[in-house]
């Protein structure tokens, strides 16, 4: 049989195949959709021994009759049923073994996952240096938003016009 940190590693990966795709799962049992998909991602299936085909057929023989999912244990089973089949040239042991290191420490691999890309124009959009008109006033000069204060008229009530470059100074021309 395997050894322990191998059994560990084999029911490691049966648990994150478990829990991919279905944020309510526990880890605890796999559908046949997961269980496909690590049977297709550890390459138990070959295409000429194996199929997905031959799969199914041993998910569904191993899960309860109503069931709809499998255990650690049935996991195993499965496992049995298409080791000789996808290891022919070996023993019954043997090709267990050896599909249980396929399948040992691996993870879903995420194959066919869109990208975000950023396009030319969505630079240009977002570039804030480019901004003019009253949407310069909501960014500082880093580009970093000012928030409320840039979205909203702050009153002055110092008294002086708006702009003036000697705004403050009356006190102190007053006081000479």
């Amino acid at each position: 049989m395997a050894g322990n940190a191998e059994v560990a590693s084999l029911e490691e990966s049966f648990r994150k195949f478990a829990i991919y795709g279905d944020t309510k799962a526990t880890g605890q049992e796999m559908n046949g959709k997961n269980w496909a998909k690590l049977c297709k991602d550890c390459k138990v299936t070959d295409g000429k021994s194996v199929t997905s085909t031959d799969v199914d057929i041993v998910f569904s023989k191993v899960k309860g009759k109503t069931a709809r999912v499998i255990n650690y244990e049935e996991f195993k089973k499965a496992l049995e049923e298409l080791a000789p089949k996808r290891f022919k040239d070996k023993s019954k042991e043997e090709a267990y073994e050896a599909i249980c290191q396929l399948v040992a420490g691996k993870e879903p691999i995420n194959v066919g996952v869109t990208k975000a890309k950023t396009v030319g124009a969505v630079e240009r959009l977002t570039d804030t240096s480019k901004y003019t008109g009253s949407h310069k006033e909501r960014f500082d000069e880093s580009g970093k938003g000012k928030g409320k204060s840039g979205r909203e008229n702050i009153v002055d009530t110092s008294g002086y016009v708006s702009a003036y470059k000697n705004a403050g100074t009356y006190d102190a021309k007053v006081k000479k």
